[in-house]
């Protein structure tokens, strides 16, 4: 039995190293400090987790070059509590900067900037999954602006996660071929929407906005949207978006963009 309960442990472990980098260690942490104050995990976890969460953690990431963006706000914001608690809300300083400033910009118009996945707060080369290249502060996930059901730009979004609900799905050729090529992983995060709802559109124009703010940033690199969503939001010719490939997941649900 104590065999089991170790296994069990260390899977746990690194369940939630895998998900949240820092969750293995507060984990450990906790069944220490229960042990030896004959608490319950289940009181001490969620404490320690938060006291990280909020406290501990954002100083220290600090040190690495990484800066946590807001839990809610009106500018710029998380699509649910999800991404902050697991930390996926950390970026470098100048990606923070450039973030908030363009969100300040988008928010006259009425569009608020909602942030998916980011990074981690500590190493570069620590894979936040399932992510390919999200390891080293400079890159982040954004959703797409929509339509309600009475053609009004909203902030509502397709999906609960973020992911998978994909806009214009039907023209997107390039995710045809990729599957066809046996690339399954491609549309996997259809699966990962943890509920959608379908009476949003694609909101073309604010979308659009989006994408020329974070272009606008000098130290721009790289954005990725599918090849269908580049034709018709008007960046034909624009050479910074690009089509990340069949080997990564497609991106007509979010806009992944990433700095110098």
């Amino acid at each position: 039995m104590g065999i089991l309960k170790g296994i069990g442990h260390i899977v746990f472990i690194i369940v939630l190293t895998a998900i949240t980098q820092v969750g293995g260690v507060i984990w450990i942490l906790a069944v220490i400090i229960s042990h030896q104050t004959k608490k319950g995990k289940r009181y001490v976890f969620p404490f320690l987790f938060l006291l990280f969460n909020l406290v501990i953690i954002p100083p220290i990431a600090s040190h690495f070059g990484r800066e946590k963006l807001p839990w809610f706000g009106t500018e710029l914001q998380p699509r649910n509590w999800f991404y902050p608690l697991a930390f996926r809300n950390y970026v470098n300083s100048e990606l923070k900067l450039e973030l908030e400033d363009s969100a300040h910009v988008l928010y006259k118009s009425g569009i608020t900037i909602t942030y998916l996945d980011a990074n981690f707060p500590f190493f570069n080369g620590f894979p936040l999954l399932p992510h390919l290249s999200h390891n080293d502060g400079k890159k982040i996930d954004l959703s797409f602006m929509y339509l309600d059901e009475d053609g009004q730009p909203t902030n509502k979004k397709p999906s609960t996660s973020g992911y998978g609900a994909y806009a214009n799905s039907d023209k997107n050729y390039s995710s045809k071929s990729c599957l066809d090529k046996g690339y399954w992983q491609y549309d996997f995060t259809k699966y990962l929407t943890f509920g959608t709802r379908n009476d949003l559109k694609l909101d073309k124009k604010n979308t659009a906005r989006i994408i020329d703010q974070l272009l606008s940033i000098s130290s721009a690199q790289k954005l990725f949207i599918e090849p269908h969503l580049k034709q018709s939001l008007g960046f034909s010719l624009q050479s910074k978006i690009r089509f990340t490939g069949c080997q990564a997941v497609r991106h007509d649900d979010h806009i992944h963009f990433q700095i110098k």
